[in-house]
């Protein structure tokens, strides 16, 4: 492997991590009904009893993408989760939306840049 190829490869995991690492965390409290994730919920205007199911697809969405012969579905699923994730933030006038923005976008770049045949397909 040329040096410029491993470096764009492990550049393109480290940048993947970060939607992994957040959203995995994100996930985690929800599924452990933290009282902040509660309120935050109410807030906006999703029900208590929907956390758990939120929460299992949003862990779902981010073990498919974390897995190298999934990531290319993953990351499609993760853009559905994270448009849904930015709508309600917008819908409510949060500003937080541009976190959801930003973490679909590295979810891309950290697979375009890992994944050659991603790469190879837009780069034709």
């Amino acid at each position: 492997m040329e040096q410029a190829t491993a470096k764009r490869i492990w550049t393109g995991r480290i940048i993947s991590a970060v939607p992994v690492l957040l959203l995995a965390f994100s996930a985690i409290l929800k599924l452990s009904k933290a009282d902040a994730v509660i309120q935050g919920m109410g807030h906006y205007g999703y029900p208590e009893h929907l956390i758990v199911g939120i929460g299992t697809l949003e862990l779902l969405v981010t073990i498919i993408y974390a897995i190298p012969r999934t990531a290319f579905l993953g990351a499609i699923l993760m853009t559905g989760y994270l448009g849904g994730a930015t709508a309600t933030n917008v819908r409510v006038g949060d500003p937080s939306y541009v976190m959801t923005v930003l973490l679909g976008i590295l979810a891309w770049l950290g697979l375009y840049l890992r994944d050659r045949r991603l790469h190879a397909l837009i780069t034709r």
